[in-house]
Parts: structure tokens; C-alpha cells; sequence
């Protein structure tokens, strides 16, 4: 089948999120195929019970639309680089020209969020909210330092992750779920460890993990990428194979809009919800398993805040259409934690306004490159 056969989709196709076909697609092809595939498309079809030739049409003519933000296989980056959640306290009238230099002139910032509570508590004046990866070898301090002397924040505040409990997307499927669903046995705990890789390790890896253009989602996706990375395919998907084996490739994924007006005038989620919980010193990876295990999280960690945010240890996030509906989940999870007998000392949410979202740059070289760009000598960086 020439690939040329399926990926110009006809302009009649629709693209809207709440189209069957497409609901079918995305319930899939957000956060089902963990892992690599030699062909993570077909997967997709496979798993949504649609003939591929229809899943690389819908996917592409989303693409294009701007329905599908992004189709592209991701990383465990916990894995790849030394990385934490950032808040910043940020003077107001620079509040959003910092988020435009975090988003714009930093590769190694993927979420950019401006967040609000619904009254002042501990920790609400960190307004900013970003994660952060640099690769090993190089200083999240140093970065952050830089940071706050080109945008004129006053304090950050790193939060790196000691534990993992979720870590998926899944906004179409979490649409319809009941507050309180959750798995039979508590989450499952990911842990934070970062591997050694080669430069050939980089290579392969540089090669899979960039997005896919509308004129990629065809057959045999990675033996272009093998060609471009000057790779032999078989190489190529042995190596990547392995790579997965060591835990640092994630899954491949389509990227919807959380909160952007797409361009028919909807919106995949409306709120964004970080979840705050300060529960017993001991009790951490108790509590994250508890709320890792609620369907409707999207990410759970055990991080550290410290008094400035009352001592949460355990974060999370979660999306949905109705702010209600968000804190009906948050409400179900509070119920389920002290049912469990898990002591909650101190609770907050704080809800993402302003949000832009790209893939944190992990890659050793780039940040070479970017310290050059940036007129920073990357020894004085380094850690």
C-alpha cells in the first residue's frame, strides 16, 4: 500500500473530538500503547478495534486540525535527566511575560502553567508553575537561577519527585468516569532512577522521540526516522526495544489541547487541578498508591514542599469539563484516604489557568547548544 493511499485524508473527514470514530481513536491512542511498537499505529488499530487505514486517515486529519496537538512516541524523561516540578513567585505585572520566556526560550521547561487558588493559603503567592529536566551533569539551581535573573521572579521553590504513582493522560476516556472509580489494588510505584546511556543510545532516542508531521502517521514510521539517524533498521529497533526494556521510552501517544479552544470552538478539558495533600511522615507511599489508584489522575508524586506549602508531600493532577465534577473526584479521593486511615493534615488545589505545554529537552548536546544560544558557558552550569 503506498503510504501517500492513506495519509492525505479526505477534507470531509471529521475531526472533532466527540465524533465516534474518533472518541474510539483517542481512547486508545492517548495513553494505551505503553512502550515501543515496531508499529505503533497498527497498535492503535488493533486496540480500538478500527481497520488501520482508518486510524491513519482520522489521526492525520486531526493532526492537521489542530484537534491532535502532537503524535509522538515519549520518554520516562524522570529516567533520561535529573528533573523536579518548579512553583516561582513571580511579581504580578511580570507574571506573564515570565511564563512567556519559560515557554518560548527554554527547552528544558515543558509545562508552563499559571495557577490560582480560591483564597490565600500557604503557598498560593507561586503563581508560576513549571517542570524542569536537565540532563546529568548539569544544576536544576544553576538553571533556575538563570531563570529568575532573566524573568525577575523573586523565589522558586524545586520539587522533584521521590516516587511516581500516575503518570498518563486519557482526558477523552476520564470524561465519563464516576467520582471515586478506581482500580482494585492500590497504584502502582514508580521509581526515579537515572540511566547511563551511550551516544548511540542518544541517537536512536533523538530520532523516536521527535514529533510526527501529518505526512508520517503511514507504514513504516521508523524506518524513515532509522534512516535519517543514518541507522540501519534493524539496529535501529533493537536498540529501541532495549531502551524500553531499561525504562526511559514511555508510550506513543497522541497530545490533545487540556485547556486551548481547539478551532471548531471546543475544548477538551476546561479545569486543571493540582491536587495538594500533607499526610503523615511514613505514610507517603501508602497515601500515593491510594490516590494513584483513582482513574481520574493523570499524574501522582510524592514531593516534598516543606512549610511554605503547609508540608504537602503528595501532589497530583486531574482534568474535567465542570469545576464540580473536578472537586467531586477530589472529595471521593479525601473520603477514600481517611478510610483508609491515612491522616490528611492539610489539603489544597490549585487550578491551572494559562497553560502551554511541549516536551522538556533532555538531550546533553541540546543544552550545550542552548547555553551557547543563550551566551552561558555550559561549564558554569554543570552541577
Amino acid at each position: 500500500m503506498d503510504p501517500s493511499d492513506i495519509i492525505h485524508s479526505p477534507s470531509s473527514l471529521p475531526t472533532d473530538i466527540a465524533d465516534p470514530v474518533n472518541a474510539r481513536i483517542l481512547t486508545v491512542s492517548e495513553d494505551k500503547v505503553q512502550g515501543f511498537h515496531d508499529d505503533p499505529l497498527t497498535e492503535i488499530a488493533r486496540l480500538s478495534g478500527l481497520p488501520v487505514q482508518t486510524v491513519y486517515q482520522r489521526i492525520a486529519a486531526m493532526l492537521e486540525a489542530g484537534t491532535i496537538r502532537r503524535v509522538r512516541q515519549t520518554l520516562l524523561a524522570t529516567n533520561l535527566a535529573p528533573g523536579a516540578l518548579v512553583a516561582w513567585k513571580v511579581p504580578p505585572e511580570k507574571l506573564d511575560a515570565a511564563f512567556d520566556f519559560m515557554f518560548q526560550k527554554d527547552p528544558f521547561s515543558g509545562h508552563v502553567v499559571i495557577r490560582s487558588t480560591d483564597r490565600d493559603t500557604p503557598g498560593s503567592e507561586y503563581r508560576l508553575w513549571t517542570t524542569l529536566k536537565v540532563p546529568v551533569g548539569y544544576s536544576m539551581s544553576k538553571h533556575c537561577d538563570k531563570l529568575s535573573e532573566w524573568t525577575g521572579a523573586e523565589r522558586y521553590l524545586l520539587l522533584p519527585a521521590k516516587k511516581l504513582f500516575a503518570l498518563g493522560v486519557g482526558h477523552v476516556r476520564r470524561r465519563t468516569l464516576e467520582p471515586g472509580a478506581r482500580t482494585d489494588e492500590p497504584g502502582a510505584v514508580l521509581d526515579v532512577s537515572l540511566t547511563d546511556l551511550s551516544e548511540d543510545d542518544w541517537r536512536v532516542l533523538m530520532a523516536v522521540k521527535r514529533e510526527l508531521d501529518p505526512g508520517e502517521v503511514a507504514p513504516d514510521l521508523w524506518a524513515r526516522r532509522a534512516k535519517e539517524a543514518g541507522i540501519e533498521l534493524d539496529t535501529f529497533l533493537r536498540t529501541a526495544h532495549d531502551l524500553d526494556r531499561r525504562r526511559v521510552i514511555g508510550r506513543f501517544s497522541t497530545f490533545l489541547e487540556h485547556v486551548k479552544k481547539l478551532k471548531d470552538g471546543s475544548q477538551v478539558t476546561r479545569y486543571n487541578a493540582l491536587f495538594h495533600w500533607a499526610v503523615p511522615k511514613g505514610r507517603e507511599m501508602d497515601a500515593g498508591r491510594e490516590v494513584g489508584r483513582h482513574h481520574v489522575m493523570t499524574h501522582a508524586y510524592w514531593r516534598e514542599a516543606g512549610p511554605g506549602f503547609n508540608n504537602v508531600n503528595i501532589m497530583g493532577v486531574a482534568h474535567g469539563q465542570d469545576k464540580d465534577f473536578v472537586l467531586a473526584h477530589k472529595a471521593a479521593i479525601d473520603d477514600h484516604l481517611k478510610e483508609a486511615g491515612i491522616d490528611v493534615s492539610y489539603t489544597n488545589v490549585f487550578w491551572g489557568g494559562r497553560s502551554e505545554i511541549k516536551p522538556s529537552e533532555v538531550s546533553p548536546i541540546a543544552y550545550r547548544q542552548w547555553c551557547e544560544s543563550m551566551g552561558l558557558d555550559a561549564a558554569t552550569m554543570k552541577g
